[in-house]
C-alpha cells in the first residue's frame, strides 16, 4: 500500500489555523506560475480557502518572484507582482518532473488525497510524469483546473494547436481580440497587463465553484479546461455574430467613436486626459447644456448622432468645439460638469491618482500586510467583490521560497523530521 493510500483526509484549514471566510474548508493545490493559474488560487485564497503552491526549488520557484521591476530591502528583494498576486498562500518546494525526481511522486500524490482541488497551467503534465486519471483514482472527489492558451486534449482541438505555447498578446492575436484595438491607420496594437490571464483565471474559478457544488451533490469531481484564448473569445461582444450573420468585421476605431459624439479621449489644460462617452441622444443634449453649446444649431440628428452626421461640416464643427472645451479647462472643471450631468466620463488616472481617491479609500481598497520575503509592510490592492457578511481577508503577506514546506509535510502529511531530513540535498524539497 502507498503512503498516499493510508492518509486520512485532513479538515482545512490544517497549517494556517485562522484561514476564514466562504471558502474556509476548501484546500486548493496549485502548479503554476507568473499570472492566470495562480490569480485564480489567489482568488479562491482571498475568501478563505487554504492554497499550497508548489514551487520547483531548483529554478527559484514561480518566475512571478523574479519579474522586473523588483522591489528592494538592502540585499532582499522581490517583484511587486508577487506581492500583490502571492499573498494568502503556502509555500510548498517540490520538484514535480517525476521523470526525473520520481520520489516526489509519492509527496504528490499524498498532497493531491488532501486536496479538494489542484489548479495548473504546466500545459505539458504527461511529460512531468502526471495524468488526470491518476489523480482521480486517488481522489476522486478532486476538481481539476488546467489553465492554458489552448486547451487539453480531452476537449478536442487539433494537436499542433494544443501544443503550442502562448502567452496573453498572443491569445489577444489569436481570438480577434487584438483586431480591435489601436487605430485604423496603424498596425494593431494589444492590450496591457496580461488581461486574458487575469481573464481565464476568473473563467477558471468560475468553474471551480461550480464544480464544488456538484462534488456537494454527487461526490464526483471532475476537469476544467480554462484557455486564455477562449476567455477572449467570450469577451467578444457580438463581433462573432455579426460576422457570422452578416458577414460585418469590426475594425479598430482608435480613441474615437464613428457613429457619435461626443465621445473619444481629449487631452485637457492641466495635463491630464478625460476619456468620454455620450451614446443616446438623451446623453449628448445633457453635454451640450452642461458645456454651454448651441443645441438647435448642433442638433443631434445634424452634428452628434450618426457617422454621416459625424462626417458633416456641422458634425466636425462641433468636434473642434469639443476639443477645444476641454483645452480651455483642467481635468477637474471639466469632470465636474459631466459628473454632474450625470454622463459616463472619467479622468485618465495614475497610480497615485487612484490611491488617492477618497471615494476608494472609502470603500476600503488599500489593505496592508507584510511580504515575507522583505519582511516589511507593503501596500496593495484589497478586494473584489465585496461580501457583505463574509469579506475577503489577507491572514499574510507573499510567502518565501519554501516557507511552509515542514510545515505541510508535517501537520498535512505526516512526515516526520528524520523523514524531511532525509529528503534534503536531493533536489526533492530543496
Amino acid at each position: 500500500m502507498e503512503r498516499w493510500e493510508k492518509l486520512e483526509r485532513k479538515t482545512a484549514p490544517a497549517i494556517a489555523e485562522d484561514i476564514q471566510g466562504p471558502l474556509s474548508g476548501i484546500r486548493v493545490l496549485l502548479n503554476g506560475s507568473v499570472v492566470a493559474a495562480p490569480f485564480a488560487a489567489t482568488m479562491l485564497s482571498d475568501f478563505g480557502a487554504e492554497v499550497i503552491a508548489l514551487e520547483r526549488p531548483k529554478i527559484g520557484g514561480d518566475t512571478a518572484r523574479a519579474q522586473k521591476p523588483q522591489i528592494t530591502e538592502g540585499e532582499k528583494h522581490i517583484s511587486g507582482s508577487w506581492m500583490q498576486n502571492a499573498r494568502n498562500k503556502l509555500s510548498f518546494t517540490l520538484e514535480t518532473n517525476f521523470n526525473k525526481v520520481p520520489e516526489s511522486k509519492e509527496i504528490f500524490l499524498s498532497l493531491i488525497k488532501e486536496c479538494d482541488v489542484w489548479i495548473e497551467n504546466m500545459v505539458w503534465i504527461e511529460k512531468l510524469g502526471i495524468t488526470d486519471e491518476m489523480l482521480m483514482e486517488v481522489n476522486p472527489r478532486l476538481i481539476i483546473c488546467h489553465v492554458s492558451g489552448f486547451g487539453t486534449p480531452k476537449f478536442g482541438g487539433e494537436e499542433r494547436y494544443l501544443n503550442r505555447a502562448c502567452y496573453d498578446p498572443l491569445a489577444q492575436a489569436e481570438s480577434g481580440w487584438c483586431l480591435l484595438q489601436g487605430f485604423p491607420d496603424k498596425p494593431p496594437y494589444y492590450a496591457q497587463q496580461y488581461i486574458g490571464d487575469y481573464l481565464s483565471g476568473l473563467f477558471a474559478v468560475n468553474g471551480i465553484l461550480m464544480a464544488l457544488r456538484v462534488v456537494e451533490k454527487t461526490g464526483k469531481g471532475q476537469i476544467i479546461d480554462s484557455t486564455l484564448c477562449e476567455s477572449y473569445m467570450r469577451v467578444m461582444d457580438d463581433n462573432y455574430t455579426l460576422w457570422s450573420q452578416a458577414g460585418i468585421q469590426k475594425q479598430r476605431q482608435g480613441i474615437k467613436q464613428a457613429t457619435y459624439q461626443p465621445a473619444g479621449i481629449f487631452p485637457t489644460k492641466d495635463g491630464k486626459y478625460i476619456n468620454l462617452g455620450a451614446y443616446g441622444k438623451g446623453a449628448y443634449e445633457k453635454v451640450m447644456k452642461g458645456f454651454g453649446f448651441d443645441l438647435e444649431k448642433y442638433s443631434y440628428e445634424a452634428a452628434g448622432g450618426s457617422e454621416e452626421a459625424l462626417q458633416s461640416d456641422l458634425g466636425k464643427e462641433l468636434d473642434q468645439k469639443f476639443a477645444d472645451y476641454f483645452m480651455e479647462h483642467d481635468s477637474k472643471e471639466a469632470i465636474d460638469i459631466l459628473i454632474d450631468n450625470r454622463i459616463g466620463a472619467a479622468v485618465i488616472k495614475n497610480c497615485e491618482d487612484v490611491m488617492n481617491e477618497e471615494h476608494w479609500k472609502d470603500r476600503g481598497d488599500w489593505v496592508t500586510y507584510e511580504d515575507q520575503t522583505l519582511g516589511k509592510e507593503v501596500t496593495a490592492f484589497g478586494f473584489a467583490p465585496k461580501m457583505s457578511e463574509t469579506p475577503g481577508k489577507v491572514w499574510r503577506g507573499a510567502p518565501r521560497l519554501g516557507q511552509d514546506t515542514e510545515a505541510v509535510m508535517k501537520k498535512l502529511l505526516g512526515y516526520s523530521q528524520e523523514e524531511i531530513d532525509a529528503f534534503k540535498g536531493r533536489g526533492i524539497i530543496d
